[in-house]
């Protein structure tokens, strides 16, 4: 099945924005500022990091103490040292994306946030804009809008169901995980969020083929740990786009299995259990009804929503993620489609 015009743009896309994923960490290790700072140097707009430290982090047994094992042997700041970092005139153009884990304690983690941001000079205009709250589980949202109203909202996921009837009317931000941005249900979901004005981040982004193709699907950052990477190669596209594009083909959702049907099915399967399993039941957070494109609003009484979770679990698969499995991956052709849903057991 080769790409059409319903999945893939056929026009010139705007080119992404390179954030460094963890930093620069395909040359230093990751979430350090020796990694930030390489990010930056190489020009990235932005930054992620994925390690914000609640617990104190100085003492006689700080974790200031502990060091990376990757050389050069790096301490992990903390996220006032960040906002320092961010702070330096010469960076002020540089946006941070916070990868807010699941199992983090939400209240507490944004109290002290809250505090070190605005302690910071004309925070409200230098700083605020600047941060991205990626958030994983929906705990995090009343939290984030009462504590750090002033910070934009993000989701970190690798389930579009789960972005669009848990997230959608929250964020204004997706960073979804490549492979399952591949399927066509990737790819409408790329299609709403354009037209419902939310961005669409794309990781982990670490190969030139993969980096050419979230400029096909024209999304809006590119998170990359091959920072110097992605800026040159953004450099050539801009020089002639057409040209460097044929020279990039797709084979990769042949040979990786991770753009494989089975995989990405799995990732949906697994997502919603694998999150409240660190971070708690995602339907006992403050009731919401979604207006998110492809959803059904939530009608549910609140003694259907104490039921097991288990099977609100299975339902949502039935609904949402089931139909998606006989969806293959970009760009299948039928005999590859048809071996794959044999290996996965769901053919008739």
């Amino acid at each position: 099945m080769k790409p059409t015009a319903n999945n893939v743009s056929m026009t010139r896309p705007k080119l992404p924005e390179c954030w460094g994923h963890r930093g620069a960490s395909a040359a230093f290790p990751e979430n350090t500022l020796a990694s930030f700072e390489k990010a930056v140097a190489d020009g990235a707009e932005g930054i992620e990091t994925g390690k914000i430290k609640e617990r104190d982090w100085y003492g006689p047994n700080g974790m200031q103490h502990l060091k990376t094992r990757k050389e050069p042997a790096q301490s992990i700041p903390t996220f006032a040292e960040t906002v320092e970092f961010l702070m330096q005139p010469q960076n002020h153009h540089v946006s941070l994306n916070i990868d807010v884990k699941a199992l983090n304690d939400a209240q507490h983690l944004f109290t002290l946030m809250n505090e070190i941001i605005t302690a910071q000079p004309n925070w409200e205009t230098l700083l605020a804009p600047r941060i991205l709250l990626g958030l994983w589980h929906p705990k995090f949202l009343h939290y984030a809008k009462t504590l750090l109203p002033y910070c934009r909202r993000g989701h970190i996921g690798f389930s579009t169901w789960l972005a669009r009837e848990y997230f959608w009317d929250d964020c204004e931000s997706f960073s979804m995980k490549m492979t399952v941005l591949g399927t066509r249900d990737g790819q409408r979901f790329i299609e709403d969020c354009k037209k419902h004005g939310k961005e669409v981040m794309v990781w982990t982004v670490n190969t030139p083929e993969e980096m050419v193709e979230a400029c096909r699907w024209g999304v809006d950052v590119i998170l990359t740990d091959f920072t110097k990477d992605w800026l040159e190669l953004r450099e050539r596209l801009r020089s002639d786009y057409e040209a460097h594009l044929s020279t990039h083909p797709r084979s990769f959702y042949y040979s990786n299995f991770r753009y494989w049907t089975p995989t990405v099915w799995s990732l949906h399967y697994l997502a919603k259990s694998f999150l409240e399993r660190l971070g708690g039941p995602f339907d006992q957070q403050p009731s919401h009804t979604s207006t998110a494109p492809g959803t059904v609003q939530d009608s549910k009484s609140d003694a259907i929503q104490d039921q097991d979770q288990d099977q609100d679990t299975q339902t949502a698969i039935s609904k949402h993620i089931e139909p998606i499995i006989t969806q293959p991956t970009l760009p299948l052709p039928d005999a590859v489609e048809g071996r794959m849903q044999q290996v996965s057991g769901l053919t008739a």
